[in-house]
């Protein structure tokens, strides 16, 4: 098992300096370099087992977006968005010392990666999108709505977990110890003994701001890269349509595309069949 290693570099938005923290695993000299980017509410020893499984052959990096983990809030809340992410990346690739990397983004990391890889001179060579695509379903906007911003007061680790477990059902049928260790990554003891969601809940407020009135489509985003994709999508995603998939086959960067079975928004790339989905493509030779 790879040791983890806990990093930071400072960032700069409008507002101001920011320390953007990130974990890494593997050899910091080895010719693979992998960001591996979280999703809204999540952080990035998210993937503390799929860095495992690569590390021998890969470095991996992953951070915690702003406002997320250990990483600082940002002064304005309304720059929780995606250029703002986008900027940080770019800082945390230049830090890192590399000119590419593979990119595995699940959910708004997968966006934050999509944005990054349309890019003229994009340092992604390779994406993939864990249920994350140029259109995204409003209906699943609002249900994630319903719960964000909720700092998440709990008496105890069961009382967090049960919580986890309700808000993130879509994650699919988890293991208890899985729950433990998705609960325990987004949750800190305050000085009063209690736990507490570890984000910042003014996400909440640009969020809201942006929701749309219909699906969200990014088509322009995804037609501009360049680099071969891997979409992943859970059978029950409400947030990523078959629909969508099938004219990213067809389009663009024309991705491969794997479903999940028994899965909705998003898999967790916890269990090993789904880690050797992402393997097999970050190290497939190219044609």
């Amino acid at each position: 098992m790879s040791a983890e290693r806990r990093r930071s570099v400072l960032c700069s938005s409008p507002a101001g300096l920011h320390r953007l923290s990130y974990l890494e695993w593997g050899d910091a000299a080895s010719p693979r370099t992998l960001v591996c980017v979280h999703g809204l509410t999540r952080v990035g020893r998210d993937f503390a087992r799929l860095a495992e499984a690569l590390a021998p052959r890969w470095r991996v990096v992953a951070p915690d977006l702003p406002g997320r983990g250990e990483s600082d809030r940002l002064r304005d809340p309304m720059l929780y968005a995606v250029p703002q992410y986008v900027a940080d990346m770019v800082t945390l690739i230049a830090r890192l010392d590399v000119e590419g990397v593979a990119w595995v983004g699940t959910s708004l990391g997968g966006l934050v990666g999509m944005a990054l890889a349309a890019q003229p001179q994009s340092p992604i060579e390779r994406l993939v999108l864990n249920d994350a695509g140029p259109v995204i379903a409003k209906s699943a906007l609002e249900r994630i709505d319903a719960y964000l911003g909720d700092a998440g007061e709990f008496a105890d680790l069961d009382a967090a977990i049960a919580y986890i477990r309700k808000v993130a059902e879509p994650f699919g049928p988890h293991s208890e110890e899985d729950w433990r260790f998705l609960t325990e990554n987004v949750v800190r003891r305050g000085a009063d003994g209690r736990l507490r969601l570890h984000y910042d809940p003014a996400i909440a407020e640009p969020y809201r701001r942006a929701l749309p009135e219909k699906d969200l489509e990014l088509w322009p985003l995804y037609d501009a890269i360049r680099c071969p994709v891997l979409v992943l999508r859970g059978e029950r995603s409400d947030l990523l349509a078959r629909e969508t998939c099938e004219a990213m086959r067809a389009r663009g960067p024309r991705a491969e595309v794997v479903e999940i079975p028994g899965v909705g928004h998003a898999p967790t790339l916890l269990d090993h069949a789904q880690i050797a989905i992402v393997r097999a493509f970050l190290e497939r030779e190219r044609a």
